[in-house]
Parts: structure tokens; sequence; C-alpha cells
């Protein structure tokens, strides 16, 4: 399973805040697990880039679903009710989940004549504990995202994260080291040790999937890489 994409969450029936994840990240992710043989549940927010099924092989297509949605109520009824007995044996947490929600979405359209608008915001679900609970022996792949940490203090709360999530791997970058053309990171294991350091979502994408397939040999289509 992929997550990928932004979450909303609605102040009124039109409005909403949210955050700039694209998804091209979670798609290159589930597009190079597809390559490689797997079958892949992708579930990704409204709006974000999803792997154009026309450019890939007839078999990667068939291999792949997809699950849109909205909100983090969407994410956690997908979770708790829609796949919740499904067997994963890798999942990728890389969707943007809101950190904080508004309190209450209003009815309707709140009117435009106001000088000033107040939101409450609460705090939402984590949800990768909830996917760790939900399957405790799939090989859990966590994303910390911070902004112009150095790369030690990255690492020390990219993997403070893992720990406290129950997480395998943990994708540690900076917000202000991704470009379009740029995706610095590092691949960080539950021994604290940087399996790979990489420079594009490219090279994210292609070092989760052979971590990965090591360690889950199913995944290892007939014929090899």
């Amino acid at each position: 399973m992929v997550t990928s994409g932004p979450t909303r969450g609605y102040i009124d029936s039109v409005r909403y805040i949210s955050n700039k994840s694209t998804g091209i990240l979670g798609t290159m992710i589930a597009t190079e697990l597809l390559k490689y043989g797997a079958n892949v549940t992708l579930i990704y927010g409204v709006g974000s880039s999803i792997p154009d099924v026309a450019l890939l092989e007839k078999d990667c297509a068939r291999r792949l679903t997809g699950i849109e949605i909205e909100t983090i109520d969407d994410l956690l009824a997908t979770i708790q009710e829609k796949l919740k007995d499904a067997p994963f044996d890798a999942i990728v947490h890389a969707m943007a989940v809101l950190d904080y929600t508004p309190e209450a979405c209003s009815n309707g359209k709140i009117p435009s004549n106001k000088d000033k608008l107040v939101v409450s915001f609460v705090k939402t679900p984590k949800v990768i504990k909830l996917i760790r609970k939900t399957w405790p022996r799939a090989f859990l792949v966590s994303f910390k995202l911070e902004t112009g940490l150095s790369k030690n203090d990255l690492i020390e709360k990219a993997y403070a994260s893992l720990v406290e999530n129950g997480a395998d791997l943990v994708v540690a970058n900076n917000q202000n080291e991704i470009t379009r053309y740029t995706h610095k990171a590092y691949l960080i294991n539950a021994r604290k040790k940087i399996e790979s350091g990489c420079e594009t979502k490219q090279d994210i994408a292609e070092n989760l999937v052979n971590i990965i397939s090591s360690r889950r040999v199913i995944l290892r289509p007939s014929g090899g890489k």
C-alpha cells in the first residue's frame, strides 16, 4: 500500500485548508513497485498526481488499485473499514496528512463581509500509528519533513519519529531542499543507519523499492530485475 498526496480540512462548504503535496513522489514510488512486480493499492488525495495507466504495461495497470480520498475522515474510514483485512506486505505512508483540521465545518458558505474570521483547529489522529496497529507485520516506511535543519538534526528528528511510530524505515527530508528537479533525502533504518542518500524523487522511489524488495521476497517478479 502507498499513501500519497494532500488531505483537506473544511472550514465551510466551499473553503478548506490543505498542504502543498503534489503526490508526485508517491506516484513514482507506486510506479516503481508496479514495475518490480508488486500488487499496489494507492490511496491518494484529491488533486494528487497518480500513475498514468496508459503509459504502464497492461500487467502493471492490472495490478494497480486506486482509492481517492479527500479528508482525514475519508482516510481513516478507508483504513479502518475498506482495507482493514487486506494483507499488505509493505506500506509506504507518503501522504501529507494534516496535523490540525478545523474544529467545525460551517453549514453553507461563511459570508465574505467580515473583517476578521477566527477558525479554531484541533489535532488530528496519528494515522501512521493506526496503520502500524492494523498491519503490525508489514514493512512500514514513514516520512519526516522538516525545514532548514542541519543533516544531523534532521536525522535525529527523523529517527525519533521512526521509533515513536514503529516504522521500519523513515525518509528524512527538508522542505527547503526540495525543488521541481531535486529532492534531497536520507533513508534511515531502525538501527539509525543511513541506507541511502537521495538527490531526486526518482532516487527515493528506486531506493525504497530496492530496500523493500530485499526484505520482502514476495515483491520480486519471476524474471528478476
